[in-house]
């Protein structure tokens, strides 16, 4: 049976194109996890509202499509405020979530940026990075990735968070395929990784290739290696037969938005975090 916070953000997702849950969020309720914050409203049987936090992370908080403009979000949000909560996230930044967070006096604080390019557009060759090899994923290369990833992330507040448990629990999701994860490695040590995801059959028809994460070690940047992964994974997912490849990027991440807009991607959506 599914979890009704989960039935509700189909609904939603259905609704407005964009899912009010972002993975983490799904895992954890998938896993049972305590959150610290999880509300639901109901309306006899039916969850009609829901606010879900895991961790430290903002809250994400929905109401179903057919209750709205009734209140519900509102009374939800303010609720919240209450009790001290400060960081929420609207993703694809909605005009209703834009005029909710304003009334509740809330600012945009960061900016998530959703990116796309259809896979039928060429991509430049691959390219080699002297001293690296770069290659699929091998049981033994676990700890090196989450070291990696936590000095290359050591300022983002999910993905930096990494510990070996989170890519476990990652990996044991039903898209995760090790030939798409890959590793570069000098001297026998992980020094970066792109780890491509294929998400299933979009309504409209083809399946969707994400660059899920793509990691450089500090002592490796400026070496091209970064572009190198990229490319390496992008030409994967494209051998796959998508038909798109969708990326998230912090909207200040200058240089990495120079990268992926060079390799033909451009802005489809944004998630904006509002706090107060």
């Amino acid at each position: 049976m599914t979890d009704p916070r989960i039935a509700l953000a189909e609904r939603v997702a259905s609704a407005d194109g964009v899912s009010p849950l972002n993975e983490a969020s799904r895992i954890a309720i998938a896993a049972g996890e305590v959150a610290r914050v999880d509300e639901v409203v109901r309306d006899g049987d039916d969850v009609v509202g829901a606010a879900y936090a895991a961790g430290d992370s903002p809250v994400e908080l929905y109401v179903d499509p057919a209750r709205r403009r009734n209140g519900t979000g509102r009374a939800l949000l303010e609720e919240l405020l209450r009790r001290g909560e400060r960081q929420f996230w609207a993703h694809g930044d909605l005009p209703a979530a834009r005029s909710l967070a304003r009334t509740a006096g809330l600012e945009p604080v960061r900016t998530l940026l959703v990116l796309e390019r259809d896979a039928t557009t060429p991509l430049p060759a691959e390219r080699d990075v002297e001293g690296v090899t770069i290659r699929t994923w091998q049981d033994a290369d676990a700890a090196g990735l989450v070291a990696v990833n936590a000095r290359a992330f050591a300022s983002h507040p999910e993905q930096g968070a990494m510990d070996d448990a989170d890519l476990r629990a990652r990996m044991g999701q039903s898209w995760f395929d090790p030939q798409g994860l890959f590793v570069a490695e000098r001297a026998g040590e992980v020094v970066g990784f792109h780890w491509t995801k294929i998400d299933p059959p979009t309504a409209d028809g083809g399946e969707v290739g994400e660059v899920y994460v793509v990691g450089v070690d500090p002592s490796e940047q400026g070496r091209g290696l970064g572009k190198a992964l990229t490319l390496r994974g992008l030409h994967h997912l494209t051998s796959s037969g998508v038909r798109r490849i969708d990326l998230y990027v912090e909207g200040d991440n200058t240089p990495a938005l120079a990268t992926y807009r060079g390799l033909g991607f451009s802005e489809a959506a944004r998630d904006v975090l509002y706090a107060v």
